[in-house]
């Protein structure tokens, strides 16, 4: 039998510092989570700078020594809320027609002319109001936005005939 100590477990040293775009999805008094909205890493922060839960961080994050788990706002070049809405408007006639081609339960997604994204899902008319909730409520529809750099996001919705439209916009 060979000695423990002839075996070694290779350990990575995590980067100590990381710039990028944050979504923050966990904030109170005393602590905080962002969620590099790039490449998912989450980053628990050892205190709560002052920000809050939705909110976009433009900036830098760096890991405290000598565990480097915790982690700290350490750059902020921009700090912003994007709002997430339900339109007042149906879908228009271009959503409808995408989403006559998506089989229920799929969706289409396609750029917009200059910034932003257009996402139309078809759904089962009765179950629009569910899938318009869960839309609204999504962290991750807040990160594609962040990700997109738009500064909306607008939700349309038709019940009768089964669309919903996300719009992320400039």
């Amino acid at each position: 039998m060979r000695n423990a100590e002839h075996y070694s477990i290779p350990t990575t040293r995590m980067d100590t510092e990381q710039s990028g775009t944050f979504l923050v999805t966990h904030a109170d008094s005393d602590s905080a989570m962002l969620r590099n909205v790039a490449s998912g890493q989450v980053h628990a922060l050892a205190s709560n700078p002052g920000i809050e839960e939705g909110e976009v961080i433009e900036g830098a994050v760096g890991s405290e020594p000598p565990l480097d788990v915790a982690w700290n706002l350490t750059d902020v070049e921009s700090r912003r809320s994007i709002p997430v809405e339900r339109g007042e408007e149906p879908p228009t006639s271009q959503e409808r027609e995408i989403a006559a081609d998506v089989a229920i339960g799929e969706i289409a997604r396609e750029e917009r002319a200059g910034t932003g994204e257009l996402h139309v899902l078809s759904v089962p008319p009765e179950e629009v109001e569910d899938a318009l909730a869960d839309v609204l409520d999504d962290e991750e529809t807040l990160a594609r936005a962040a990700r997109l750099g738009v500064n909306r996001v607008e939700v349309r919705s038709d019940r009768e005939e089964g669309v919903l439209s996300v719009r992320y916009l400039p």
